[in-house]
């Protein structure tokens, strides 16, 4: 089974963010880093350009940043 975003730990407030902006599923990268980042843990990652990197560190920030809002 293919993980979602929601499945992954994030809210459903960017989860729907993400499907209304056409994401629906994560990229393997975003599978292996999200839940770890918003356990807290340091990552150091590498894929290939393009494969959705940048949103794999944003989301947990943008998630753990709620608390704050």
């Amino acid at each position: 089974m293919n993980p979602t975003f929601s499945s992954l730990g994030l809210g459903s407030e960017i989860v729907a963010a993400l499907t209304d902006q056409g994401y629906e599923t994560p990229t393997p990268i975003q599978a292996a880093a999200i839940p770890k980042a918003l356990a807290g843990h340091d990552l150091l990652a590498a894929a290939q350009t393009g494969t959705g990197k940048t949103a794999a560190f944003m989301l947990p920030s943008l998630e753990r940043l709620k608390r704050f809002a």
